[in-house]
Protein backbone atom coordinates (compact mmCIF):
# COMPACT_ATOMS: atom_id res chain seq x y z
CA UNK A 1 0.00 0.00 0.00
CA UNK A 2 1.50 3.42 -1.17
CA UNK A 3 0.31 6.74 1.41
CA UNK A 4 0.40 9.68 -0.53
CA UNK A 5 1.37 13.69 1.12
CA UNK A 6 -1.90 14.34 1.98
CA UNK A 7 -1.60 10.93 4.27
CA UNK A 8 1.72 11.91 5.27
CA UNK A 9 0.45 15.43 6.54
CA UNK A 10 -2.42 13.57 8.60
CA UNK A 11 0.15 11.52 10.41
CA UNK A 12 2.22 14.56 11.01
CA UNK A 13 -0.76 16.38 12.39
CA UNK A 14 -1.14 13.06 14.67
CA UNK A 15 2.17 13.08 15.75
CA UNK A 16 2.21 16.94 16.78
CA UNK A 17 -0.61 15.87 19.49
CA UNK A 18 1.78 16.56 21.96
CA UNK A 19 3.79 19.09 20.35
CA UNK A 20 0.77 21.14 20.08
CA UNK A 21 -0.57 20.18 23.16
CA UNK A 22 1.98 21.47 25.37
CA UNK A 23 3.50 24.78 23.25
CA UNK A 24 0.39 26.24 22.93
CA UNK A 25 -0.10 26.70 26.79
CA UNK A 26 3.15 27.70 27.91
CA UNK A 27 2.45 31.40 27.08
CA UNK A 28 -0.54 31.09 29.81
CA UNK A 29 1.61 29.85 32.53
CA UNK A 30 1.44 33.12 34.49
CA UNK A 31 -1.95 33.77 33.71
CA UNK A 32 -2.98 29.96 35.04
CA UNK A 33 -1.22 30.45 37.95
CA UNK A 34 -3.53 33.90 38.45
CA UNK A 35 -6.76 32.75 37.69
CA UNK A 36 -6.17 29.10 39.47
CA UNK A 37 -4.28 31.08 42.68
CA UNK A 38 -1.28 28.59 41.83
CA UNK A 39 2.65 28.82 42.10
CA UNK A 40 4.98 28.79 39.03
CA UNK A 41 5.62 24.80 40.12
CA UNK A 42 2.14 23.57 40.57
CA UNK A 43 1.70 25.25 36.80
CA UNK A 44 4.94 23.62 35.78
CA UNK A 45 3.60 20.02 37.25
CA UNK A 46 0.63 20.03 34.62
CA UNK A 47 3.14 19.71 31.76
CA UNK A 48 4.73 17.40 34.18
CA UNK A 49 1.26 15.19 34.48
CA UNK A 50 0.70 15.04 30.69
CA UNK A 51 4.29 13.74 30.40
CA UNK A 52 2.99 10.80 32.67
CA UNK A 53 -0.14 10.70 30.29
CA UNK A 54 1.73 10.00 27.67
CA UNK A 55 4.36 7.48 28.87
CA UNK A 56 1.16 4.90 30.68
CA UNK A 57 -0.87 5.95 27.31
CA UNK A 58 1.22 5.20 24.98
CA UNK A 59 2.40 1.31 26.62
CA UNK A 60 -1.48 0.57 25.97
CA UNK A 61 -2.12 1.83 22.91
CA UNK A 62 0.75 0.11 21.37
CA UNK A 63 -0.91 -3.35 22.24
CA UNK A 64 -4.45 -2.35 20.98
CA UNK A 65 -3.44 -1.00 17.58
CA UNK A 66 -1.63 -4.25 17.13
CA UNK A 67 -4.20 -6.52 18.35
CA UNK A 68 -7.67 -4.37 16.91
CA UNK A 69 -6.08 -2.41 14.19
CA UNK A 70 -4.81 1.46 13.35
CA UNK A 71 -8.06 2.77 12.82
CA UNK A 72 -9.67 2.25 16.26
CA UNK A 73 -7.21 2.84 18.31
CA UNK A 74 -6.80 6.33 16.67
CA UNK A 75 -10.25 6.86 16.21
CA UNK A 76 -11.08 5.89 20.28
CA UNK A 77 -7.58 8.57 21.54
CA UNK A 78 -8.53 11.12 19.56
CA UNK A 79 -12.05 10.92 20.73
CA UNK A 80 -10.76 11.24 24.54
CA UNK A 81 -8.77 13.79 23.79
CA UNK A 82 -11.71 16.09 22.47
CA UNK A 83 -13.29 15.44 26.02
CA UNK A 84 -10.37 16.35 28.04
CA UNK A 85 -9.61 19.24 26.44
CA UNK A 86 -12.93 20.31 26.96
CA UNK A 87 -12.65 19.48 30.97
CA UNK A 88 -8.91 21.44 31.00
CA UNK A 89 -11.17 24.25 29.43
CA UNK A 90 -13.82 24.42 32.26
CA UNK A 91 -11.28 22.92 35.08
CA UNK A 92 -11.55 25.38 38.44
CA UNK A 93 -8.72 24.44 40.28
CA UNK A 94 -5.23 23.33 39.12
CA UNK A 95 -5.38 20.16 40.54
CA UNK A 96 -8.70 19.95 38.44
CA UNK A 97 -6.46 21.39 35.43
CA UNK A 98 -3.30 18.22 36.30
CA UNK A 99 -6.15 15.99 36.34
CA UNK A 100 -7.80 16.39 32.49
CA UNK A 101 -4.28 17.56 31.51
CA UNK A 102 -3.14 13.61 32.13
CA UNK A 103 -6.22 12.32 30.71
CA UNK A 104 -5.44 14.52 27.52
CA UNK A 105 -2.81 13.12 27.57
CA UNK A 106 -4.06 9.58 27.33
CA UNK A 107 -6.11 10.35 24.27
CA UNK A 108 -3.43 12.09 22.61
CA UNK A 109 -0.89 9.75 22.85
CA UNK A 110 -2.61 7.70 20.42
CA UNK A 111 -1.57 9.68 17.51
CA UNK A 112 2.06 9.59 18.05
CA UNK A 113 2.29 6.03 18.76
CA UNK A 114 -0.06 4.73 15.95
CA UNK A 115 1.67 7.26 13.25
CA UNK A 116 4.93 5.63 13.83
CA UNK A 117 3.51 2.27 13.49
CA UNK A 118 1.43 2.97 10.24
CA UNK A 119 4.78 4.40 9.13
CA UNK A 120 6.33 1.29 10.22
CA UNK A 121 3.65 -1.27 8.61
CA UNK A 122 4.74 0.57 5.08
CA UNK A 123 8.15 0.97 5.03
CA UNK A 124 12.04 -0.40 5.73
CA UNK A 125 14.57 1.22 7.93
CA UNK A 126 15.69 3.66 5.57
CA UNK A 127 12.46 4.58 3.82
CA UNK A 128 10.90 5.29 7.32
CA UNK A 129 13.61 7.25 8.17
CA UNK A 130 12.87 9.30 5.46
CA UNK A 131 9.02 9.44 5.59
CA UNK A 132 9.95 10.25 9.96
CA UNK A 133 11.58 13.47 8.51
CA UNK A 134 8.70 14.68 6.58
CA UNK A 135 6.79 14.03 9.82
CA UNK A 136 9.19 15.80 11.26
CA UNK A 137 8.46 18.50 9.04
CA UNK A 138 4.99 18.61 9.38
CA UNK A 139 4.68 18.73 13.05
CA UNK A 140 8.36 21.16 13.27
CA UNK A 141 5.23 23.60 12.30
CA UNK A 142 3.74 23.10 15.78
CA UNK A 143 6.29 24.67 17.82
CA UNK A 144 6.39 27.50 15.69
CA UNK A 145 2.96 28.15 15.43
CA UNK A 146 1.48 26.90 18.23
CA UNK A 147 2.71 29.33 21.38
CA UNK A 148 1.87 32.39 18.71
CA UNK A 149 -1.29 31.31 18.75
CA UNK A 150 -1.59 30.73 22.28
CA UNK A 151 -0.09 34.17 23.23
CA UNK A 152 -2.51 35.13 20.52
CA UNK A 153 -6.11 33.43 22.32
CA UNK A 154 -4.50 34.80 25.09
CA UNK A 155 -4.47 38.04 24.94
CA UNK A 156 -7.90 37.98 22.70
CA UNK A 157 -9.88 35.50 24.86
CA UNK A 158 -7.73 34.27 27.92
CA UNK A 159 -5.97 31.37 28.63
CA UNK A 160 -9.31 29.21 28.25
CA UNK A 161 -9.62 29.27 24.71
CA UNK A 162 -6.52 27.76 24.29
CA UNK A 163 -7.74 24.38 24.98
CA UNK A 164 -10.96 25.05 23.59
CA UNK A 165 -9.07 25.15 20.22
CA UNK A 166 -7.18 21.65 21.50
CA UNK A 167 -9.92 20.55 21.43
CA UNK A 168 -11.47 21.41 17.69
CA UNK A 169 -7.66 20.51 16.59
CA UNK A 170 -8.37 16.99 18.29
CA UNK A 171 -11.96 16.71 16.34
CA UNK A 172 -10.64 17.67 13.02
CA UNK A 173 -7.77 14.88 13.50
CA UNK A 174 -10.83 12.56 14.24
CA UNK A 175 -13.02 13.42 11.32
CA UNK A 176 -9.71 13.21 8.88
CA UNK A 177 -8.60 9.63 10.54
CA UNK A 178 -12.16 8.16 9.94
CA UNK A 179 -12.39 9.76 6.20
CA UNK A 180 -8.61 9.61 4.94
CA UNK A 181 -6.87 6.92 6.95
CA UNK A 182 -7.03 2.91 5.79
CA UNK A 183 -6.23 0.32 7.85
CA UNK A 184 -2.26 -0.21 7.27
CA UNK A 185 -1.71 -3.32 10.09
CA UNK A 186 -0.54 -6.08 8.08
CA UNK A 187 -2.90 -8.95 7.85
CA UNK A 188 -0.61 -11.39 8.81
CA UNK A 189 0.35 -9.73 12.23
CA UNK A 190 0.45 -10.55 15.93
CA UNK A 191 -2.40 -10.16 17.12
CA UNK A 192 -1.67 -9.93 21.23
CA UNK A 193 -3.85 -10.35 23.62
CA UNK A 194 -2.86 -9.00 27.25
CA UNK A 195 -0.65 -11.85 27.63
CA UNK A 196 0.35 -11.77 24.35
CA UNK A 197 0.97 -7.87 24.76
CA UNK A 198 3.42 -8.51 27.97
CA UNK A 199 4.87 -11.38 25.98
CA UNK A 200 6.04 -8.91 23.47
CA UNK A 201 7.54 -6.24 25.43
CA UNK A 202 9.81 -8.55 26.89
CA UNK A 203 11.35 -9.59 23.77
CA UNK A 204 11.72 -5.94 22.83
CA UNK A 205 13.36 -5.70 26.20
CA UNK A 206 15.60 -8.40 25.35
CA UNK A 207 17.15 -6.61 22.57
CA UNK A 208 19.64 -4.90 23.81
CA UNK A 209 20.63 -2.55 21.41
CA UNK A 210 16.89 -1.92 20.76
CA UNK A 211 16.43 -0.70 24.29
CA UNK A 212 19.74 1.32 24.30
CA UNK A 213 18.64 3.05 20.89
CA UNK A 214 15.35 3.82 22.51
CA UNK A 215 17.17 5.25 25.65
CA UNK A 216 19.39 7.15 23.63
CA UNK A 217 16.39 8.89 21.89
CA UNK A 218 14.71 9.48 25.21
CA UNK A 219 17.86 11.01 27.04
CA UNK A 220 17.98 13.64 24.24
CA UNK A 221 14.13 13.82 24.16
CA UNK A 222 14.32 15.00 27.66
CA UNK A 223 16.12 17.37 27.46
CA UNK A 224 13.91 18.93 25.10
CA UNK A 225 11.21 18.94 27.65
CA UNK A 226 13.23 20.73 30.08
CA UNK A 227 13.91 23.39 27.83
CA UNK A 228 9.92 23.11 27.09
CA UNK A 229 9.12 23.48 31.29
CA UNK A 230 11.89 26.31 31.71
CA UNK A 231 11.78 28.16 28.99
CA UNK A 232 8.54 30.24 29.64
CA UNK A 233 10.46 31.29 33.19
CA UNK A 234 13.74 31.91 31.81
CA UNK A 235 12.33 34.01 28.91
CA UNK A 236 9.45 35.64 30.34
CA UNK A 237 10.02 36.01 34.08
CA UNK A 238 13.75 36.31 34.12
CA UNK A 239 14.51 38.03 30.55
CA UNK A 240 11.73 40.02 30.50
CA UNK A 241 10.34 38.70 27.54
CA UNK A 242 6.60 39.08 26.78
CA UNK A 243 4.54 36.24 26.65
CA UNK A 244 2.63 37.19 23.20
CA UNK A 245 6.55 37.08 21.89
CA UNK A 246 7.54 34.38 23.38
CA UNK A 247 6.59 32.45 20.44
CA UNK A 248 8.71 33.48 18.42
CA UNK A 249 11.84 32.93 20.36
CA UNK A 250 10.62 29.30 20.63
CA UNK A 251 9.84 28.85 17.13
CA UNK A 252 12.94 30.09 16.21
CA UNK A 253 14.51 26.96 18.23
CA UNK A 254 11.92 24.79 16.24
CA UNK A 255 12.83 26.48 12.71
CA UNK A 256 16.37 25.06 13.62
CA UNK A 257 14.28 21.95 14.28
CA UNK A 258 12.67 21.57 11.18
CA UNK A 259 15.85 22.61 8.87
CA UNK A 260 17.76 19.81 9.98
CA UNK A 261 14.90 17.28 9.92
CA UNK A 262 14.76 18.20 6.19
CA UNK A 263 18.68 17.90 5.70
CA UNK A 264 18.24 15.01 7.44
CA UNK A 265 16.74 13.61 4.24
CA UNK A 266 19.42 14.82 2.18
CA UNK A 267 22.24 13.22 4.81
CA UNK A 268 20.31 9.80 4.55
CA UNK A 269 21.11 9.66 0.65
CA UNK A 270 24.69 9.63 1.43
CA UNK A 271 25.39 8.01 4.63
CA UNK A 272 23.88 4.95 6.67
CA UNK A 273 21.01 6.13 9.74
CA UNK A 274 23.56 4.72 12.12
CA UNK A 275 26.46 7.55 11.17
CA UNK A 276 24.14 10.46 10.88
CA UNK A 277 22.26 9.43 14.29
CA UNK A 278 25.70 9.60 15.69
CA UNK A 279 26.85 13.13 14.83
CA UNK A 280 23.64 14.85 15.93
CA UNK A 281 23.87 12.89 19.10
CA UNK A 282 27.49 14.30 19.70
CA UNK A 283 25.98 17.88 18.60
CA UNK A 284 23.53 17.86 21.33
CA UNK A 285 25.44 16.88 23.72
CA UNK A 286 28.26 19.53 23.17
CA UNK A 287 25.67 21.84 22.74
CA UNK A 288 24.04 20.93 26.39
CA UNK A 289 27.68 21.26 27.64
CA UNK A 290 27.73 24.56 26.51
CA UNK A 291 24.93 26.48 27.79
CA UNK A 292 25.06 24.91 31.29
CA UNK A 293 28.60 26.41 31.55
CA UNK A 294 27.15 29.53 30.51
CA UNK A 295 24.10 29.33 32.62
CA UNK A 296 25.90 28.51 35.55
CA UNK A 297 28.85 31.46 34.51
CA UNK A 298 25.55 33.97 34.21
CA UNK A 299 27.62 35.57 30.74
CA UNK A 300 26.12 36.33 27.85
CA UNK A 301 22.64 37.37 29.05
CA UNK A 302 19.67 35.54 27.16
CA UNK A 303 21.40 35.79 23.23
CA UNK A 304 23.78 33.35 25.50
CA UNK A 305 21.75 30.76 26.12
CA UNK A 306 20.33 31.33 23.20
CA UNK A 307 22.60 30.03 20.85
CA UNK A 308 23.26 27.01 22.61
CA UNK A 309 19.94 25.96 23.16
CA UNK A 310 19.50 26.18 19.18
CA UNK A 311 21.85 23.42 18.54
CA UNK A 312 20.41 21.59 20.82
CA UNK A 313 16.84 21.43 19.57
CA UNK A 314 17.46 21.73 15.98
CA UNK A 315 19.91 18.28 16.51
CA UNK A 316 16.70 16.15 17.55
CA UNK A 317 15.58 16.86 13.85
CA UNK A 318 17.84 14.26 13.07
CA UNK A 319 17.81 12.39 16.24
CA UNK A 320 14.62 11.44 16.49
CA UNK A 321 13.62 10.37 12.74
CA UNK A 322 16.38 8.11 12.83
CA UNK A 323 16.88 6.69 15.84
CA UNK A 324 13.08 5.64 15.93
CA UNK A 325 13.42 4.14 12.11
CA UNK A 326 16.56 2.10 13.95
CA UNK A 327 14.93 0.94 16.88
CA UNK A 328 11.93 -0.23 15.14
CA UNK A 329 13.64 -2.00 12.44
CA UNK A 330 14.11 -5.31 13.79
CA UNK A 331 10.88 -5.60 14.92
CA UNK A 332 8.06 -5.25 11.78
CA UNK A 333 5.80 -7.80 13.59
CA UNK A 334 5.35 -5.75 16.89
CA UNK A 335 5.57 -2.34 14.98
CA UNK A 336 2.77 -1.00 17.62
CA UNK A 337 4.29 -2.26 20.85
CA UNK A 338 7.87 -1.16 19.75
CA UNK A 339 6.59 2.14 18.93
CA UNK A 340 4.73 2.17 22.27
CA UNK A 341 8.19 0.98 24.20
CA UNK A 342 9.98 3.50 22.60
CA UNK A 343 7.10 6.50 23.41
CA UNK A 344 7.15 5.15 26.93
CA UNK A 345 10.50 5.51 27.48
CA UNK A 346 11.22 8.73 26.03
CA UNK A 347 8.06 10.19 27.96
CA UNK A 348 8.95 8.38 31.20
CA UNK A 349 12.57 10.01 30.67
CA UNK A 350 10.40 13.48 29.96
CA UNK A 351 8.46 13.15 33.56
CA UNK A 352 11.86 12.90 35.27
CA UNK A 353 13.08 15.68 33.45
CA UNK A 354 10.18 18.18 33.67
CA UNK A 355 9.55 17.12 36.86
CA UNK A 356 13.46 18.23 38.09
CA UNK A 357 12.69 21.30 36.31
CA UNK A 358 10.07 22.44 38.63
CA UNK A 359 12.09 20.92 41.64
CA UNK A 360 15.22 22.86 41.28
CA UNK A 361 12.94 25.98 40.64
CA UNK A 362 15.53 29.00 40.88
CA UNK A 363 15.77 32.63 40.32
CA UNK A 364 18.32 31.43 37.44
CA UNK A 365 18.52 29.51 33.98
CA UNK A 366 20.48 26.56 35.48
CA UNK A 367 17.78 24.46 36.45
CA UNK A 368 16.84 24.25 33.16
CA UNK A 369 19.85 23.93 31.66
CA UNK A 370 21.69 21.71 34.30
CA UNK A 371 18.66 18.99 33.77
CA UNK A 372 19.23 19.84 29.36
CA UNK A 373 23.29 18.63 29.95
CA UNK A 374 21.88 15.33 32.53
CA UNK A 375 20.06 14.30 29.80
CA UNK A 376 22.04 15.11 26.40
CA UNK A 377 25.29 13.49 27.98
CA UNK A 378 24.27 10.23 29.12
CA UNK A 379 22.28 9.90 25.92
CA UNK A 380 25.22 10.53 23.63
CA UNK A 381 26.81 7.77 25.66
CA UNK A 382 23.90 4.83 25.52
CA UNK A 383 24.35 5.44 22.00
CA UNK A 384 27.78 4.14 21.45
CA UNK A 385 26.41 1.24 23.96
CA UNK A 386 23.89 0.60 21.02
CA UNK A 387 26.05 0.62 18.63
CA UNK A 388 28.33 -2.00 20.05
CA UNK A 389 25.03 -4.13 21.58
CA UNK A 390 23.88 -3.95 17.37
CA UNK A 391 27.48 -4.88 16.27
CA UNK A 392 27.40 -8.31 19.19
CA UNK A 393 23.95 -8.98 17.34
CA UNK A 394 24.92 -8.86 13.90
CA UNK A 395 28.23 -11.01 14.54
CA UNK A 396 26.25 -13.67 16.15
CA UNK A 397 23.45 -13.85 13.31
CA UNK A 398 26.54 -13.96 10.36
CA UNK A 399 28.07 -16.51 12.83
Amino acid sequence: MSIGRDRIALLGALTAFAAMSIDMYLPAFGAIAAALQADPASVQRTLTAFMAGLALGQALYGPLADRFGRRPALLSGCALYVVASIGCATAGTIDALLGWRFVQALGGCAGVVVARAVVRDLFDATASARVLSWLMLVMGVAPILAPLVGGALLLAAGWRAIFVALGAYGAACLVAVAWRLPETRPADAVRPDVRGAIAGYAVLLRDRATVARMLAAGGAQAGMFAYIAGSPYVFIELSGVAPQHYGALFGLNACGLIAVSQLNRRWLARHAPVAVLGAAHAVNAIAATVLLAVALAGIGGLPGLLVPLFFCVASLGAVMPNATAIAMAPHPTRAGSASALLGTLQFSMAVVATAAVAALHAHSAVPMAGVIAAAAMPAWAMHQLANRAAARRAALTAG
